[in-house]
């Protein structure tokens, strides 16, 4: 099956998911870029974005990820998540999660994804989650 395209993907989350606050970025061989606008909504007491909006960033960008790769399954679903927070992120400036799959198999898929504050360079959390793909692909 051929890779979705980022219009594609794109058109896929407007209709199935409208509430989605995420941008599609940055499509490479490799790695899928996705942004979060930040708001007060994504801040908590001390300054900081708070850890469920980086989850939810990183978890998504690793189920387009693997959309990108297998097609447009609504119900493949994250079955592990595990995020390491690194260092405080700037509540000031826009997050960007990239994500590169280590696997995609017929029934599992893995992603890895580093999040960053905008124009810094290291990152601010990283995070590897398990998706469950179904076994009957249709789109």
């Amino acid at each position: 099956m051929p890779r979705i395209t980022k219009k594609e993907l794109q058109e896929f989350f407007d209709d199935k998911f409208p509430q989605m606050d995420f941008i599609l970025e940055e499509f490479d061989e490799k790695s899928i870029t996705v942004k979060q606008n930040i708001s007060e909504l994504n801040l908590r007491p001390g300054g900081t974005i708070s850890g469920p909006t980086m989850m939810a960033l990183a978890d998504f960008a690793i189920y387009a990820a693997i959309l990108r790769e297998v097609g447009l399954v609504e119900l493949a679903v994250t079955t592990s998540f595990n995020i390491n927070f690194l260092k405080k992120p700037e509540a000031t400036r826009d997050i960007f999660a990239k994500c590169k799959l280590l696997k995609c198999g017929k029934t599992l898929a893995i992603g890895e994804v580093s999040i960053f504050s905008e124009g810094i360079e290291a990152p601010v959390a990283h995070a590897v989650g398990t998706y469950s793909i179904p076994r009957n692909l249709t789109s």
